[in-house]
């Protein structure tokens, strides 16, 4: 399987939360393809702690990376739009994660699984 960590699921490795480590390897173990966006790597960065640039740069570095291209971009906004249209503003950065996933053909393993209402964005089911 093809997965697309959310920035949460990254956060929580790194800070050692909620057993994703664990998680992570096992998936790999297990033979599954884990996957992170430029978007993500954006919003990890933003956060990053004094002291945790070289950990983070070697955590990150471990995934495959998808770039943020026009196809993208225009899924991520035909997303929103089509959201807004029902009455649901969602924001910005998790329609393009949504549309990564989607036009990736990742399952996307997120914490903020009610950020993603999209029927055809798979969501990995965490514990």
């Amino acid at each position: 399987m093809r997965l697309l960590l959310d920035t949460t699921v990254l956060i929580d490795a790194l800070r050692s939360r909620k057993d994703r480590k664990q998680l992570l390897a096992e998936l790999v173990r297990a033979g599954h393809t884990l996957n992170i966006s430029a978007l993500n790597v954006a919003e990890v960065y933003t956060g990053v702690r004094k002291g945790e640039e070289a950990a983070t740069e070697s955590f990150l570095g471990a995934f495959d990376c998808f770039d943020i291209n026009a196809k993208t971009g225009r899924k991520a906004g035909e997303l929103r739009n089509e959201w807004a249209r029902k009455g649901r503003t969602l924001a910005l950065a998790d329609t393009i994660i949504a549309a990564a996933a989607i036009e990736n053909h990742c399952v996307l393993m997120t914490d903020n699984q009610k950020d993603f209402p999209m029927p055809e964005l798979n969501l990995y089911p965490l514990p």
